[in-house]
């Protein structure tokens, strides 16, 4: 197992320089990290809101969640003392949802990609960690000049790798993938040619990651291909599996940032 891309709870309780930043979020509720967040964080930690400050505004094409500005994400993490060099770590209380976005978009713009706590919040709190309501004061730093995000595609970019050969991974539940359900998109299915690799199968329901058999198991034959190109929902969850694959070596995978909400909308 790659350690250093993972952080564990008892760090928090000792003395450490890096950047706390709380992702907690629910997509049924787009109020309720926050609400979180103020009744209990972990000391000193920050808050990063998935709609206002890990994506970008909504439009007709690109997804639920398209990327953000890249300059005004730099000037976000600036806020918060986060400069391209600098430590982080970051939690949920959704194995890796929402932090893994932020671990994918930092990374994607060349910044130092934060480490994720392993079992979330749940996991701070079982290690004796004690929550702190108040509202903290970051010493900001300077917005550095940044680049465009990497290693994403659109659908045109999509189309491209999969005449080149590409194998096509949908993190999506299977009910959602088959068809079956879909309580969030107006179309139902998958993109074809797509296999199926729920995200959810990155870690246990403790929300601690599992070990590299577990994470080999999850990819099974997936992870011969020789190039891979992920995709989810809207791009968010997608990323827990890019950290998966982060974790077992695989750093060439390829999000497909409007993922399965931007095909719907050329439909």
């Amino acid at each position: 197992m790659k350690h250093t891309l993972l952080a564990q709870a008892q760090e928090l309780l000792d003395e450490h320089a890096a950047v706390i930043v709380d992702c907690r979020f629910s997509l049924a509720d787009s109020a309720a990290g926050r609400s979180l967040f103020a009744r209990g964080h972990v000391p000193g930690a920050c808050y990063l809101h998935l709609n206002e400050d890990l994506s970008g505004p909504v439009a007709e094409h690109g997804g639920r969640h398209p990327l953000p500005d890249p300059g005004q994400f730099a000037a976000t993490l600036a806020r918060c003392g986060i400069g391209p060099d600098t430590e982080v770590i970051a939690y949920d209380d959704s194995r890796f949802a929402f932090a893994a976005r932020l671990w994918w978009l930092m990374r994607s713009l060349g910044y130092r990609p934060p480490r994720l706590l392993d079992g979330g919040y749940q996991a701070f709190l079982a290690a004796g960690g004690s929550p702190d309501t108040d509202a903290s004061q970051f010493p900001g730093v300077e917005v550095p000049a940044v680049g465009e995000f990497a290693a994403y595609c659109d659908i045109d970019g999509l189309r491209d790798k999969q005449a080149g050969g590409a194998l096509l991974v949908d993190s999506r539940e299977e009910k959602r993938y088959q068809g079956v359900e879909e309580p969030i998109d107006p179309v139902a299915g998958h993109i074809p040619g797509a296999i199926n690799r729920p995200w959810q199968g990155v870690s246990a329901q403790t929300g601690m990651v599992l070990d590299d058999d577990g994470q080999r198991q999850h990819w099974g034959d997936a992870l011969d291909a020789a190039q891979l190109v992920v995709y989810c929902g809207s791009g968010v969850t997608a990323c827990v599996n890019l950290f998966s694959l982060a974790l077992l070596g695989r750093d060439d995978a390829t999000l497909y940032a409007g993922s399965w909400s931007d095909w719907c909308s050329y439909l």
